[in-house]
């Protein structure tokens, strides 16, 4: 079963944005829908917090202390397709800079659930 980490917008999930909380994201993964090709076991998820300057740390810190590294990373929906967008940085961007600083590969959303 590949393993996965999964990076949520902070402002979606603590402010309701469209986004009732990450229990979408965990149900796609369970259940091999939306971005996920089959089941997946969530080995962490992390809040991107406003401006996005902890993302690459608290990645690397949910895989120290799980010891378990992700086969892949998940952008969230709420965050890869944010309406309004993020001030800070695209989604595609966000991606660009974790694939570099982890060298694990990243999936843009999670589900199309609405």
């Amino acid at each position: 079963m590949e393993k996965v980490a999964i990076v949520g917008c902070g402002a979606y999930i603590d402010q309701g944005y469209g986004c009732p909380g990450e229990w979408r994201c965990l149900k796609a993964a369970a259940v091999g829908e939306g971005k996920f090709e089959s089941p997946a076991a969530v080995v962490s998820f992390v809040k991107c917090q406003c401006p996005g300057r902890a993302v690459v740390p608290s990645l690397g810190m949910a895989a120290k202390l799980s010891e378990i590294k992700p086969d892949k990373i998940y952008l969230s929906s709420c965050l890869a397709n944010a309406v309004p967008k993020c001030p800070y940085t695209s989604a595609e961007d966000l991606a660009g800079v974790i694939k570099e600083k982890t060298g694990v590969d990243v999936v843009m959303g999670t589900h199309d659930y609405h």
